[in-house]
């Protein structure tokens, strides 16, 4: 897999992720993706709404593991780096990163 992803939608910016990082990031996300699709499956078959509730935390659940690692990363490469560069307007970044996530 080339190491460079597509860049984000809104910043533009690339990150240069291992080989390692992506496996584990979209093994999550195809969990998560398995999950929803179960999900659907349940309504398909007129599931009982607690029943089909509980799924729908455990993908919320899933969805935050999988932000908290991929920000605890995003900390340890791009914005450590990012302030050894004297960039400080990635913490500025961080911040509202920080904001969105805590809504």
């Amino acid at each position: 897999m080339d190491k460079e992803k597509k860049c984000c939608c809104h910043s533009g910016r690339k990150k240069q992720r291992s080989d390692e990082e992506y496996r584990r990031l979209t093994n999550r996300l195809s969990r998560i993706e398995g999950q929803v699709r179960g999900i659907r499956a349940m309504l398909d078959e007129s599931a009982y709404c607690p029943d089909i509730l509980v799924q729908c935390a455990a993908v919320n659940a899933a969805m935050n593991s999988f932000c908290k690692e991929l920000l605890a990363e995003h900390i340890r490469t791009c914005v450590a780096e990012d302030i050894r560069e004297g960039k400080d307007e990635t913490i500025d970044e961080l911040v509202i990163t920080l904001r969105k996530l805590m809504k």
